[in-house]
């Protein structure tokens, strides 16, 4: 019996680098595949019985056979492409698919926007990320990822931030006449300030001494972009105080009125407030507006009101949020792709199309952001190249061939002894 069993041994061997040559080959043939990660088998030797019992440790062994195809989760070099929604991660994480086989999990970011501006893959399978909501503020709101909106809508200005400094020397008798604002104001700053519609209209913002350490300011608007005003004259739309500590740092600010009728079927009473940075009184440090003796200066004005726009390209940052950029030269975020970890991504199962599917033994998933809980980074315009090493693989194919070769050897000798044993009965 041991001659015939010998030949199962052989067997099993010449099975199990069979199995070993289709895993080097798959490596091989996947050398250009995008995201692909390679895969080595692991043998195991099978033992048939022991043979003065337990206690002395004597077994024949029974051949060998593979008993796990492991996939070797390994970084990938990073290839430049030109199109922006190819996605690499750097580090730990997949991308999340939602299609018709349902949820499934890749490296492979080779993206593109369907007819429905939906992000997906090649087979049309969704990709899932982080939505935004209409201010551009990412959400914990998982779904797919879309480009929504083509055209953006206009935003009338809410508030107006200035930067600036004003001179502690300026002479308290110069009385603001709206009449005449530009000789009857200490220092003057220009500012757009955008109505309902998108409209842009320059608005002046003046700045007078009242006290010592008081100053007053009265925004302007042309009298022919207000509802019911006169060419060639300013109208008063808004106006407050700012009162100064005595190191020159603003202690406390106020608006007064703030109502900007702008015509030609703008929203009437539109509040913009106007904000000098965070004053001392509202726990601010009162630095952003200062009162020194050195001449007046504005150094930064902000709005937040713009135009309408249409979308005129997109960009990924390397935290995965997806941004859209519109020609009116405003930025929305729409959303920010979702990365999931897995504690046992050797265990996942592959399950073809570059994708893998979560087992009992991967875990579930943890889906977050990029660049959060050990997740990687992404690279916009890049894709993650397979890494298999051709060289490697190929001695991997010599050694399972000369082990097949071996194997096939010993069934050939088992064989030869088997017919010495059949001719003792013919000598």
């Amino acid at each position: 019996m041991g001659i015939l069993s010998s030949m199962y041994t052989g067997f099993t061997g010449i099975q199990g680098q069979g199995e070993a040559l289709s895993v080097y080959g798959d490596n091989i043939s996947n050398a250009q595949t995008t995201g692909f990660k390679t895969a080595r088998p692991e043998f195991k030797d099978q033992v048939a019985k022991s043979l003065q019992g337990v206690s002395n440790g004597m077994a024949s062994g029974r051949g060998s056979k593979v008993g796990n195809i492991r996939t070797v989760f390994q970084q990938g070099t990073l290839l430049s492409t030109e199109s922006p929604t190819d996605l690499a991660i750097t580090g730990n994480g997949f991308f999340v698919l939602d299609g018709s086989e349902g949820r499934a999990f890749t490296r492979d970011g080779s993206f593109h926007f369907d007819k429905e501006g939906k992000l997906v893959n090649s087979e049309g399978a969704k990709v899932a990320g982080f939505q935004a909501d209409d201010n551009g503020k990412i959400t914990s709101k998982l779904g797919s990822l879309s480009i929504d909106r083509a055209v953006l809508d206009a935003k009338g200005t809410q508030g107006v931030s200035l930067t600036a400094n004003l001179d502690s020397r300026s002479d308290i008798s110069l009385k603001f006449d709206p009449k005449s604002p530009d000789k009857t104001s200490h220092f003057a700053s220009g500012v757009t300030v955008y109505d309902s519609n998108g409209a842009p209209h320059a608005i002046s913002v003046y700045f007078n001494k009242v006290e010592g350490r008081k100053w007053e300011w009265h925004a302007m608007a042309k009298g022919e972009e207000i509802e019911g005003g006169k060419p060639g004259e300013l109208i008063e739309q808004a106006k407050g105080t700012m009162n100064f500590a005595e190191n020159g740092r603003l202690e406390e600010q106020s608006i007064d009125t703030s109502e900007f009728n702008f015509g030609k079927g703008a929203k009437q009473g539109q509040r913009v407030e106007f904000t000098f940075g965070k004053d001392i009184k509202s726990g601010g440090d009162g630095l952003q507006v200062t009162q020194y003796g050195t001449s007046s200066e504005a150094y930064k004005t902000i709005q937040d009101g713009y135009s309408s726009g249409t979308l005129s390209g997109l960009r990924f940052d390397d935290d995965g949020r997806l941004s859209a950029q519109y020609s009116n030269g405003e930025t929305i975020a729409v959303g920010q792709v979702a990365l999931a970890k897995f504690e046992s991504p050797e265990d996942m199962l592959k399950v073809g199309g570059n994708k893998f599917k979560e087992t009992r033994l991967s875990g579930q998933p943890t889906i977050g952001a990029a660049l959060q809980g050990g997740r990687g980074s992404l690279s916009s315009k890049s894709l993650e190249s397979s890494t298999t090493d051709i060289a490697n693989e190929f001695i991997n194919l010599m050694t399972s061939q000369r082990n097949f070769q071996a194997n096939s050897r010993v069934i050939g000798v088992a064989d030869e002894l088997m017919g010495e044993v059949i001719n003792l009965k013919r000598q």
